[in-house]
């Protein structure tokens, strides 16, 4: 590209960046230069601390394209910004646009995208890539959830493989098998776009929950009950939204049975954003969900990513304001912060790089939020993709210091926890140093991210049972569905609302 057209390039981000430079609260750090532009995200779990994060691309850094049999990764320690590259080629499976889901024992298995039946699951404890069996349907856009039991349920799909039809399917991990689940259809969950079944069965909205069950709160309209048993089935659970489906747009489980979501649009590329905001309630299994529309948000965002803080709080990050793909099209640079206390949204400090389709937002167990990518356009297989390059690929990001941690008030500190291990229903014993009076407590489960989906995200707050001096006993609730087994931050919060660093718990099987 030219000199002056990448000056005037810069330029654009540039006034957009001092545009919205109206900030309300929060701060963010230096843009972090990445070798492979971060498409998807995930926490690598380790205790004490988890402080690593693995970010990966397609087989090329910067572009994706045909189904080559390897993927480019990066790993960044948010701790010291120690950074390094990997491809990885064992499995052979280029990974873009998969589904993606951390295990009960903190493996991460990632299924499908490019290399559209493949299955592959990353070991931490060991750093390394192996095969899982072949899925039963080839998908890629597809989503994927981690079940009460420890199985993993995956839905849709039509980017790649065959189009349609892609009923439900789920994985066992002790038999390395996938089992088709005739009766989890996917019609139930279509949207409808202008370009067809390509489009209407992607990113499904998943939500585990009690006896191996899934809730599906979007993008359609409609939402649905998922069973994994047997053959599966599925049965309605009401309408979130009359007017409009969703296609990308943001959702997360905040409280016990409590979802948000917002923005996205009716079709997955070249339609309006949406603003609209929703709070949805979920209790017995097959139970109609009930839904209360909240005030708008700000902006309007397709392509958006969305964050539940220690605190209970919901971020969103990036999106623009008209969906289409590969572009940078009225970009939103301000995050919002939603209070489901108060139910009002408060426009937050401006990112310097527009964060729209391709882009991931992941929590950070110092209670910051990691914000990054964008970009990585197709090609004719040459790994550079003209269209994109120096103009919307972002191999970069940035990390966003909440409000919480820009008062002063100064951090609790977990000193100790009588164990790192625990099952539904059972304690954590927290030493605070100090004194825990008046300290609340949230697990959020350790997530992974790609296009705007995270279906490992969760928080779970824990008021404690007993408090005695600097200790707190804090119980879990009973229900597998409600605390998923595998990795969670566990974080102390002040009463001045200020986030500890997470200690890593695990929530064993």
């Amino acid at each position: 590209m030219p000199f002056a057209t990448k000056a005037a390039v810069f330029g654009f981000l540039f006034s957009n960046f001092l545009s919205h430079t109206i900030a309300q609260g929060g701060s963010w750090g230096p843009v972090i230069q990445f070798p492979i532009i971060p498409v998807a995200a995930y926490i690598i779990p380790e205790y004490p601390e988890s402080h690593r994060m693995m970010v990966y691309s397609a087989y090329s850094p910067y572009s994706f394209g045909g189904s080559s049999g390897v993927t480019q990764f990066a790993e960044f320690d948010h701790r010291n910004g120690a950074m390094s590259a990997r491809q990885v080629a064992e499995t052979q499976h280029d990974m873009f646009c998969p589904g993606m889901s951390s295990m009960a024992d903190g493996r991460l298995i990632i299924t499908g995208g490019s290399n559209a039946e493949k299955t592959t699951i990353y070991d931490p404890n060991t750093n390394t890539f192996a095969s899982g069996t072949n899925m039963q349907v080839a998908r890629g856009y597809q989503s994927s959830t981690i079940l009460s039991n420890g199985n993993v349920f995956t839905i849709g799909g039509s980017w790649s493989g065959a189009r349609g039809g892609k009923t439900g399917e789920v994985y066992n991990p002790k038999d390395n098998y996938w089992k088709l689940l005739p009766g989890a259809a996917v019609e139930p969950m279509l949207t409808y776009d202008h370009e067809g079944i390509f489009r209407e069965d992607n990113h499904a909205w998943l939500f585990p929950w009690s006896n191996g069950s899934v809730f599906q709160a979007g993008p359609s309209k409609a939402m649905n009950w998922y069973y994994t048993d047997g053959n599966g089935g599925v049965t309605p659970a009401g309408v979130r939204d009359p007017n409009n489906d969703a296609m990308c747009g943001v959702n997360v489980m905040y409280d016990v049975g409590k979802i948000f979501s917002a923005g996205g649009s009716q079709y997955y590329d070249r339609a309006p954003g949406l603003s609209v905001a929703h709070l949805i309630s979920i209790a017995q299994v097959g139970a109609p969900a009930a839904v209360e529309q909240l005030p708008n948000m700000k902006y309007a965002r397709a392509f958006a990513n969305v964050v539940v803080l220690p605190d209970g709080k919901i971020l969103i990050t990036g999106g623009q304001g008209y969906a289409q793909g590969f572009t940078d099209r009225e970009p939103v640079f301000n995050p919002e912060l939603f209070d489901p206390a108060t139910k009002t949204f408060t426009e937050l400090a401006a990112e310097a790089i527009p964060r729209n389709y391709h882009s991931v937002s992941i929590l950070l167990a110092d209670g910051t939020v990691f914000s990054g990518g964008g970009g990585l356009c197709y090609d004719d297989g040459s790994g550079v993709s003209q269209r994109c390059r120096d103009t919307v690929d972002h191999p970069n990001g940035q990390i966003f210091t909440p409000p919480y941690l820009t008062t002063g008030a100064p951090r609790p500190v977990i000193s100790k926890l009588t164990s790192s291990t625990v099952v539904p229903g059972g304690e954590l014993r927290v030493t605070i140093e100090g004194s825990a009076q008046g300290v609340a407590f949230s697990l959020i489960r350790i997530g992974s991210v790609t296009h705007n989906v995270n279906s490992d995200q969760r928080r779970v707050p824990l008021v404690p049972e007993s408090v005695n001096g600097a200790e707190a006993v804090l119980r879990l609730p009973g229900d597998y569905g409600i605390v998923l087994p595998g990795a969670w931050y566990l974080f102390a919060v002040s009463s001045q609302g200020v986030p500890s660093i997470a200690k890593t718990v695990w929530v064993q099987l």
